[in-house]
């Protein structure tokens, strides 16, 4: 196999697996928050900004492994 082709596939599993998480993560964030505010509607202001913080901190590991697959890409 010769070196680029091998340096696409590492992208392309840099970021697809390291999106798996994140994706899983935030969907896990959203539903929970959602849920605690059908239970409690008077908490929903403070719920929401949590949930935009959770989501934003694990959107954060998916551009790290966007960031590890370019340098897979383009470095070496």
């Amino acid at each position: 196999m010769e070196l680029e082709a091998a340096k696409v596939i590492a992208m392309g599993l840099a970021i697809g697996l390291g999106a798996i998480g994140p994706g899983l993560g935030i969907g896990m964030i959203v539903s929970k928050a959602l849920e605690a505010m059908g239970r409690n509607p008077e908490m929903a202001g403070k719920l929401q900004a949590t949930m935009f913080i959770g989501i934003a901190f694990t959107e954060a590991l998916a551009i790290f492994a966007l960031v590890i697959a370019f340098i897979a890409k383009f470095v070496g």
